[in-house]
């Protein structure tokens, strides 16, 4: 399935749903609707992404028309505006981060917090609070570290987030669907489900990126974000969130890899990461040296890859 903006040479086909990359597409030849997540009711006032990012027309438009772009100018779209509508689209039961601050204690003089937020991230004084570690249990009986963001935090990155995908969302493949604007894991699955049924696979291989977020090159993931990415202040916001820091009962450590599992960024900065460590890699070797068909279902650090013959798409050492 794609998004109407580009058909990427050999992924998974599929019709087009009559209402482009609505959540739940129209079935294909026979195919049983996948069932979506529930309807989540929207509090009163509560503005939708497409109202957050109304102004950046103009740079969708740009990333969309030169490819090799260079973005200098960014930090202005992000507003008072959009910073409240980012306080707004977050969750309202989401656990604190180290500040102990809640949604709703942040939202009691939010007017003034988001302008003293505002004024100090474009005075270059705003300073990012460490992760604070939480663990999860994993189906496997290991525990995944998840790191929370203080509140403020929270809602730059978001805003920021809204910012580069912009831009990202030009460029990255119509296979990958973690993460994404009105994609989700149910879209990865009807393209599992259409790849498998309507094509000749001869084998499949399911690969998952050990311990993904946690071991990413802070080095080759800014060296990823500049290709798109130079304005420096957008550049160093990064920056702090990746080297704030983790605080586990009381005691903080400096993080040199990885971004944390949970902050609001970190999807986005994940599949910044892989696009070039992987999709763009995956469409030139295609090109280059696939002898038959290789369609690629990508989702986040989890990706199953199928081609006709027995031929091997990935390595390990």
């Amino acid at each position: 399935m794609h998004a109407p903006r580009e058909s990427d040479e050999g992924v998974v086909p599929m019709k087009q749903a009559n209402k482009p990359m609505e959540v739940g597409a129209e079935p294909v030849e026979g195919r049983p609707e996948t069932e979506g997540n529930p309807d989540q009711p929207t509090a009163p006032g509560t503005p939708s992404p497409d109202h957050a990012t109304s102004g950046l027309g103009r740079v969708r438009e740009a990333a969309r028309r030169d490819k090799d772009l260079r973005f200098t100018n960014l930090l202005h779209h992000i507003t008072p505006g959009m910073l409240t509508d980012a306080y707004w689209a977050l969750k309202r039961q989401a656990a604190p981060g180290v500040d102990g601050v809640t949604w709703h204690e942040y939202g009691d003089a939010l007017e003034n917090r988001i302008a003293d937020l505002h004024a100090r991230v474009h005075s270059g004084r705003y300073r990012a609070q460490p992760s604070k570690r939480a663990w999860i249990p994993k189906p496997d009986g290991r525990r995944r570290p998840l790191g929370i963001a203080a509140m403020e935090d929270k809602v730059l990155q978001l805003a920021t987030t809204w910012v580069l995908q912009a831009i990202y969302e030009q460029d990255f493949a119509g296979f990958s669907y973690g993460f994404r604007p009105k994609r989700g894991q149910h879209h990865a699955l009807d393209a599992l489900w259409v790849g498998i049924t309507q094509r000749k696979v001869s084998w499949i291989l399911d690969a998952d990126i050990r311990s993904f977020f946690d071991t990413i090159s802070h080095e080759w993931l800014m060296k990823f974000v500049e290709h798109r990415i130079a304005d420096l202040r957008i550049l160093r916001l990064i920056q702090k969130w990746l080297r704030a820091g983790v605080s586990e009962d009381g005691q903080l450590s400096r993080t040199t890899v990885g971004t944390p599992q949970g902050a609001v960024i970190s999807p986005l900065l994940a599949n910044i990461y892989l696009h070039y460590a992987l999709d763009v890699w995956v469409k030139w070797w295609r090109k280059q040296h696939a002898t038959s068909e290789t369609i690629i279902v990508r989702y986040a650090d989890d990706c199953a890859p199928r081609r006709r013959e027995r031929t091997s798409l990935c390595k390990s050492d």
